[in-house]
This record gives C-alpha cells, sequence and structure tokens, in this order.
C-alpha cells in the first residue's frame, strides 16, 4: 500500500485577515465559510482545551486548512515548509513585492532557491 494523494496541509495563523491575504490575495485560492474545533476535540487531538477556529483556502489541486491561533508566537527557528509550483516566477515574485511579503534567495549550485514567509511566519518554498 502506497501513498495515494496529499489531502490537505495544515498550518496556524494569527487572523484570519493574514490567512485572507496570503491564501486569497496572493495565492489565489477559494475560501470556505470558518468553522469551528469544540474544546473537547482540540483537547483529545491538539492538547488544547479551547475551541479553534479553521478555514479552508482551496483549489482543484491543493488544499490548505489554516487554524487561527492569535497566541502563535512569530519568533523561532522553523524548519518545516511546504513546496509550492508557480506558472510564472517573476509574476510571482512581483505580487509578493506588491504585498510586502518578504522573499529569500539562496544560491544553491547553478540554481536559486526562493522562499517565502506569509504574514504568520510559516515558510513556503516556491517553484516556478
Amino acid at each position: 500500500m502506497g501513498l495515494k494523494n496529499l489531502r490537505h496541509m495544515a498550518l496556524v495563523c494569527s487572523s484570519e485577515e493574514n490567512a485572507d491575504l496570503f491564501f486569497v490575495n496572493l495565492l489565489g485560492l477559494k475560501k470556505s465559510a470558518p468553522k469551528t474545533v469544540s474544546p473537547a476535540l482540540s483537547e483529545a487531538i491538539f492538547g488544547v482545551n479551547f475551541e479553534l477556529r479553521v478555514v479552508n483556502y482551496e483549489n482543484d489541486d491543493i488544499h490548505f486548512e489554516i487554524f487561527i491561533d492569535s497566541r502563535q508566537s512569530k519568533k523561532g527557528e522553523r524548519l518545516e515548509h511546504i513546496c509550492l509550483e508557480v506558472d510564472d516566477l517573476p509574476v510571482f515574485l512581483q505580487k509578493c513585492r506588491s504585498l510586502n511579503v518578504n522573499i529569500i534567495q539562496v544560491p544553491k549550485g547553478d540554481s536559486l532557491l526562493t522562499f517565502i514567509h506569509d504574514f504568520d511566519n510559516n515558510l513556503f518554498e516556491i517553484k516556478g
């Protein structure tokens, strides 16, 4: 039995406004109506005893499940990241600049690795 499909990626954003700006305005994904996870269920799954607000952003090929938690720290090193492929890297990077999204480009051999952070410090590798 092998891996069949990536169903969704779950991340945390500090506000729905930050999530909308990044996932709708920059990535062009469709937003679904927010839902909540009860304190009992969030305790059983995540070990936190409070209601969690969840917003989904998706298109036909990709699905992000975003937990809204204003307590998230923006400090600290993060190694986890999601790699996204875009149709036109220069156009995408221009859109990032227009939204004040920080772009990190690092040489690796003959290529250039490109990363961005969303407004809550989630890290994304971008391939063109």
